[in-house]
């Protein structure tokens, strides 16, 4: 199938950046990514810059491979990676517009690849999970009952590979940030620290110049792994109720 993509390519944060039209011949069977590869390959072969792309697993597990393709993050289909995407599901002789994610907070370091390290503070400002040292404790001492290890096992399912910024106008981490806080939240472990995880981690995410949520839940949509908005709601209780709690302090 002969394809024609039209790809960003920039060659740093400073640069204005632009598109540039290639043609490429793939297999069906191949995923987004190796076409991608076969692209480069070209481009290689007569002497010409690659496309500059994130990917490590190639297997749906780790959300690097994040882009945006044909305006929808991951590609259109649902709970799917752009590694993860073939070529089967595009026609032959179809328009690919492929271009990286657009946040104030990602900025482009070159052509698709964009520096999501913000994830990380946020990450970082959650701080740590308080447990008692000595010998691991036995599988049932903590019993935890199934509705509530599905919903933290839902939320700590999240990749952290960012489409749900993408997909949100307001350009929000709300999504991400909010299963991060559910996935310990939900757990005896994390409810020591989770009134204070939960300030400290949408304090954070306000200051790296996220948007605010207007419940548009383009996030959900897009999410690989489809975490759920209702995470933004329970992060809404756990930020409220610590508010409180630490004003009265």
């Amino acid at each position: 199938m002969k394809l024609n993509l039209k790809i960003w390519r920039q060659k740093n944060a400073k640069d204005k950046g632009r598109f540039e039209t290639y043609q490429v011949v793939a297999n069906e069977h191949m995923s987004f990514l190796e076409m991608l590869d076969v692209l480069n390959e070209s481009l290689v072969s007569g002497q010409k810059e690659p496309v500059a792309f994130e990917h490590d697993c190639r297997e749906g597990i780790c959300g690097t491979c994040s882009l945006v393709i044909n305006g929808q993050p991951h590609g259109p289909m649902n709970g799917t990676t752009t590694c993860q995407l073939h070529m089967r599901h595009f026609k032959d002789g179809q328009t690919i517009v492929i271009e990286p994610y657009r946040a104030k907070a990602f900025p482009v370091l070159k052509d698709l690849v964009v520096d999501r390290a913000a994830f990380d503070r946020i990450i970082q400002a959650g701080g740590y999970v308080s447990v008692d040292t000595g010998q691991a404790p036995d599988g049932n001492t903590l019993p935890i009952g199934k509705e509530v290890a599905g919903k933290a096992f839902d939320a700590a399912a999240c990749i952290g590979c960012g489409a749900c910024v993408a997909a949100c106008p307001n350009a929000s981490a709300m999504l991400f940030v909010s299963a991060k806080v559910s996935h310990l939240a939900l757990l005896p472990q994390g409810k020591v620290e989770a009134q204070k995880r939960a300030l400290n981690m949408v304090h954070q995410m306000d200051e790296e110049g996220f948007g605010n949520c207007s419940n548009i839940t383009a996030c959900e949509a897009e999410c690989p792994k489809e975490i759920s908005v209702e995470n933004i709601a329970r992060m809404n209780r756990e930020y409220l109720g610590a508010s409180f709690t630490y004003a009265e302090k």
